[in-house]
């Protein structure tokens, strides 16, 4: 069901459970969950492939969301920090056991998609 045919209720959620379930927000969110705060640069040299824009617009839906700090330091150039908020570290806990079966199960995962793509491609008649 597409999330805008969801009742009017579940919307919300499937909005939260889209934008925490991006691989964006889960590879900067494991990176954070090392625990010390990181500035933007470390993080955008931790995570490859991510845009500057899109980590700033990760970033500020995780802080919306609650589930990263930012902390701005008063100096010249400002220091900016990123850290998980408590919120932040309880989803993380949440989401390592979907983590970790993702690891374990993606080898064979690849494997039944190469089987099925050839099977479509070379049907038996």
């Amino acid at each position: 069901m597409h999330p805008d045919h969801l009742p009017e209720d579940c919307r919300p959620i499937g909005n939260l459970l889209s934008r925490i379930g991006d691989k964006w927000t889960i590879l900067v969110m494991r990176v954070l969950e090392e625990g010390e705060p990181i500035r933007f640069k470390e993080l955008h040299r931790a995570i490859g492939g991510i845009s500057q824009r899109m980590l700033t617009v990760t970033l500020r839906n995780l802080e919306r969301d609650g589930l990263v700090l930012r902390t701005v330091y008063p100096t010249i150039p400002p220091k900016v920090e990123y850290a998980l908020s408590e919120r932040g570290a309880g989803l993380q806990q949440a989401m390592m056991p979907l983590f970790l079966w993702t690891r374990e199960n993606a080898h064979d995962i690849y494997q039944s998609q190469l089987a099925f793509d050839m099977a479509k491609e070379n049907p038996v008649t």
